[in-house]
């Protein structure tokens, strides 16, 4: 379970700022490329990855008989702890829908926090009634065995082009969803409020007609008068 103080600084911080704090570490690789706000994703969710992985079809394994299998998405959902987010690998295929309705109800009712993927979704309108959060790339008809197979969990993935590992952390916003390395969570954490503060007052400089030279990204000066006013 990801620390509250931590979750809550992450909750303030936007994945834009995130990036670029990433960006400073070295890490460019982030923002997943795919998954968009899709149904009830109006608000900042933050919480550890649960990775489940899909690879292509076979014909032998994916059909609806491995919906009853151990190794199966019913049973990845019933290992899913309370409060993690569910980042499913699905090769960026959007002609399957990899869990509709019920499995989103199920993950909901077990307190999962939020859905990210690089695939689609199923039963649209029934997923929309569920409140879980989903950030997809698209709808699909078609079940998850029309184009993929799963074959495992709580591994590492690759999602929208972007490495996730087990106990990373994933925020998701009106933006899209972005991986915080687990080694840098708390940094992270501690550094985007600040920063968002930051940006804050820059906003109200240029509202008030301060050119952005010097002021965005702010130099010396500006990092001055921007500390005697929050002193002040």
């Amino acid at each position: 379970m990801l620390d509250r103080a931590v979750a809550e600084a992450l909750r303030a911080t936007s994945t834009g700022t995130i990036t670029t704090i990433l960006l400073k570490k070295g890490i460019r690789r982030s923002w997943m490329h795919g998954p968009r706000p899709a149904f009830a994703a109006e608000s900042r969710v933050v919480g550890r990855a649960f990775t489940l992985r899909f690879v292509p079809a076979r014909e032998d394994l994916a059909t609806p008989q491995a919906w009853s299998s151990p190794t199966s998405t019913r049973g990845a959902i019933e290992a899913m702890p309370e409060g993690v987010i569910a980042v499913v690998d699905a090769m960026g295929i959007p002609g399957a829908g990899i869990f509709g309705d019920i499995l989103c109800a199920r993950m909901r009712k077990r307190g999962v926090a939020a859905l990210v993927t690089d695939g689609a979704l199923r039963d649209a309108t029934g997923v929309e009634a569920t409140g879980l959060p989903v950030w997809c790339a698209g709808v699909a008809a078609p079940a998850s065995v029309a184009s993929l197979t799963f074959v495992g969990w709580n591994e590492p993935v690759g999602c929208g082009g972007v490495a996730v590992f087990p106990e990373d952390v994933i925020v998701a916003d009106r933006d899209g969803a972005v991986v915080i390395p687990a080694a840098l969570v708390e940094e992270v954490a501690r550094l985007g409020p600040e920063q968002e503060l930051i940006e804050l007052w820059i906003m109200k400089e240029v509202e008030r007609g301060v050119p952005l030279p010097g002021l965005y990204p702010p130099n010396a000066e500006t990092k001055a008068r921007y500390e005697a006013e929050r002193r002040s």
